[in-house]
């Protein structure tokens, strides 16, 4: 009996979806809720399992084909002999195709070489390089051959270029980032936080941390706490824009960005003012792994009303966030360098790190961003006031 595999219903908001990985072939052998392939929407990948155990016999759908929900995609000989029995006519029809390809390269006549699609300023070049334009392998858009194409064959291969698509979710990220920029009236403005009581706190009672609550004591959960105590000062940094009205969120849902393979995706801890130190160390974990393991779901990712995101994991010293619409400011943190400062009339070198703040000027005043990130800074200077609430 053949079995219909399906899309499943997608998240909410979410109208159809893209193929992006089949993980089993025509003929293999499938088992009852395993991964088949996985589809891409605009922000999280899904997996598809199998609804039977049997032989794949049919795929509908092949990867990059855009699917919407209940559409058959593939089909599963239920019924069919095991994987050892099965393949005899297929290694028949197989050993068949390697003949007709050994005959087809026995073949000594020269197949026709279509002329390649090149402008006039690209054929000039070729010819100014001596350079037969038909020998060149055209990687532009539909095959065209480009100039760096051109000076790639002149430079004996050294200028390799490729095209791929856009992933969705690559680009459902610029297509937000392009609305952002155009939509908002974006600033930024930067402090330095001196590090050095908050890592003599760390280095002081990691391991007890670690022990008593089977996580790791990070920088993030010590910047969470500060951006909640800021927020509470400030609640115009915890507001959005919905058309004409201004909403000031009475919740504490902060979004921390996480970098996968696929792109930049944002999950949320909820009610961080309940949370303590180590259930946002565990939170974070928790969600970074389901996002390099795709497994984030919409749920995780929707709403939010504040964002912290750490270019310094990778290096970056300083930068200016993009807001993470509709939320009206973003925190940066960047590298901690040791720098030289002068603190009570002596030059130190302690771990200085620049923060910036990305803010909704139509929301935001510069007062209200400049105290929003001296706060954060205060607090974390002199960590025993996170505890002390002042």
């Amino acid at each position: 009996m053949t079995i219909e595999v399906k899309v499943p219903m997608l998240p909410e908001s979410i109208a159809d979806a893209t193929i992006s990985v089949w993980h089993k072939k025509v003929g293999d052998t499938v088992t009852r809720d395993e991964n088949l392939m996985d589809l891409e929407t605009d922000k999280v990948v899904l997996e598809v399992p199998a609804p039977v155990s049997g032989i794949l016999k049919e795929i509908i759908k092949k990867v990059g084909d855009t699917v919407t929900p209940t559409q058959v995609i593939a089909i599963i000989d239920e019924t069919a002999p095991s994987a050892f029995a099965a393949p005899v006519v297929e290694k028949t029809a197989e050993k068949q195709a390697k003949s007709d390809v050994f005959k087809a390269e026995s073949v000594k006549s020269e197949p026709f070489k279509a002329e390649p699609i090149a402008g006039p300023a690209v054929r000039r070049t070729a010819s100014q390089h001596d350079v037969d334009i038909a020998t060149v392998q055209g990687t532009g858009k539909g095959g065209r051959v480009t100039k760096d194409n051109v000076l790639t064959a002149v430079s004996g291969g050294s200028r390799i270029e490729k095209r791929v698509p856009m992933t969705r979710i690559r680009a459902r990220i610029a297509e937000r980032l392009l609305e952002v920029s155009q939509t908002t009236a974006m600033l930024t403005t930067f402090n330095e936080i001196n590090l050095q009581a908050v890592m003599d706190l760390r280095a002081k009672y990691k391991d007890k941390f670690e022990k008593a609550h089977n996580a790791r004591l990070g920088f993030m959960s010590f910047f969470v706490k500060a951006a909640v105590e800021a927020l509470k000062r400030y609640p115009a940094v915890n507001a959005s824009i919905d058309g004409q009205d201004i909403v000031y969120h009475g919740y504490f849902d902060v979004g921390v960005a996480v970098s996968t393979d696929r792109g930049l995706v944002v999950p949320i801890l909820r009610d961080v003012n309940a949370m303590s130190m180590a259930d946002i160390e565990k939170g974070i974990v928790d969600y970074a792994n389901k996002a390099k393991g795709g497994k984030l779901t919409m749920e995780e990712m929707q709403g939010g009303t504040f964002t912290i995101t750490n270019g310094g994991v990778f290096g970056s010293l300083l930068s200016t966030p993009i807001l993470n619409s509709p939320q009206s400011a973003i925190l940066g943190m960047h590298k901690i360098d040791q720098r030289p400062i002068a603190e009570n009339g002596q030059v130190v070198i302690r771990p200085m790190m620049y923060v910036a703040l990305s803010y909704d000027h139509r929301i935001v005043d510069g007062k209200d961003s400049v105290g929003f990130l001296v706060t954060i800074k205060e607090l974390l200077e002199d960590p025993a006031r996170l505890l002390l609430e002042i």
